[in-house]
């Protein structure tokens, strides 16, 4: 099973960032707070069931975690909301889903279209 890696710091965003070079990542921005949020989580949680992903997987609690989300709007130019997904690959997000849109299924077929166009 993709453990789901919390991001607290900016040091493990730039860590997270790095690695998307060699492999796709997926931040989840999540809201304590937000009923759609936690709806969302489940979806997460579907998603990492359902196995071995060709990403990892990171997890940006947005009231704990303020400043690093924060980076993670600022970084990719990508208006924050929450819940929000960002499929990143070299640094640069290429696919994305906010609300009701977080679904395991929305994801999975990012990850299969992400995979069937490789980085040239």
């Amino acid at each position: 099973m993709t453990p789901l890696t919390p991001l607290t710091t900016i040091e493990e965003l730039d860590a997270a960032l790095a690695a998307s070079s060699t492999r796709p990542i997926l931040i989840f921005k999540h809201s304590a707070t937000c009923g759609t949020s936690a709806m969302a989580s489940e979806e997460i949680d579907d998603l990492i069931a359902h196995g071995a992903l060709p990403a990892d997987i990171y997890l940006v609690r947005i009231q704990a975690a303020r400043a690093v989300s924060n980076e993670v709007e600022r970084r990719l130019r990508v208006r924050h909301e929450s819940p929000q997904v960002l499929l990143i690959r070299d640094g640069q997000v290429v696919w994305s889903a906010t609300h009701y849109r977080v679904t395991a299924a929305a994801i999975l077929a990012a990850l299969d279209q992400t995979a069937a166009h490789p980085v040239a």
